[in-house]
């Protein structure tokens, strides 16, 4: 987890659109937010959170190969606190990991 979120970012997801579209609703919380096509548009506290992503070629390992999705994070309104405590709870729900 990072300590610091900026205001614009960029992210490469391993997952397919069908995933992250299962995992979203839970990571945004209970947060007011609209859907529309490839991008969702979050309202928290006294920010807003645009998230729009693309599907990007398989990443290929060997004989393994992992979905990518290329997401956008633009935040605007709200303090750096704000986005800390919101991408903080987003992250813990989007984490995936093996083992």
């Amino acid at each position: 987890m990072q300590s610091f979120y900026a205001e614009c970012f960029e992210r490469d997801m391993g997952c397919t659109p069908a995933q992250w579209l299962g995992w979203l609703p839970q990571a945004i919380g209970a947060n007011a937010y609209e859907l529309s096509g490839s991008a969702v548009t979050v309202q928290f506290d006294a920010g807003q959170l645009k998230i729009s992503w693309q599907e990007a070629p398989e990443r290929q390992i060997a004989l393994a190969r992992i979905p990518r999705l290329l997401v956008s994070f633009t935040f605007s309104q709200g303090d750096a606190a704000q986005r800390y405590a919101f991408m903080k709870r987003f992250d813990l729900y989007m984490h995936r990991g093996g083992g």
